[in-house]
């Protein structure tokens, strides 16, 4: 099972977004994530768009680097340009990528569907074609 860590800035909405559609779409990838600065919850609207999608699981919520910096990953991937400037060294050599996308954070409920979109079409496939 290869593993990933998708980062943003807070762990409420992209990151979160990402993590969730790769578990759910990505068979044989275990996706985690964290933020560079965690808002501490998950944006209601991020949850309610993977609720409306069937990816949403009570697992998922805003955490830092210190509780997933033990895992193993295979794969970093940054989501927003802030993690991606800050974006810290692991414990041993990993792979990173960028894929940005524009927050919803404080937009209407159409902001995340757009991200969710967004994120499922631009981001698995560039997670893919990194294992497959």
């Amino acid at each position: 099972m290869k593993k990933v860590l998708v980062m943003c800035t807070g762990n409420s909405c992209r990151s979160i977004i990402g993590e969730a559609l790769i578990n759910y779409y990505l068979e044989g990838i275990e996706a985690y994530s964290c933020g560079v600065a965690p808002s501490g919850r998950v944006n209601p609207n991020a949850r309610k768009v993977l609720e409306a999608h069937g990816c949403w699981d009570d697992r998922y919520h805003s955490k830092n680097l210190e509780a997933v910096i033990g895992i193993p990953f295979d794969l970093v991937v940054t989501v927003c340009d802030h993690a991606r400037e800050t974006c810290p060294i692991f414990p041993r050599p990993t792979p990173k990528i960028h894929v940005g996308f524009e927050d919803p954070d404080g937009k209407p409920y159409a902001a995340f569907e757009e991200t969710f979109r967004e994120i499922k079409e631009q981001l698995l496939p560039q997670v893919k074609q990194e294992f497959f």
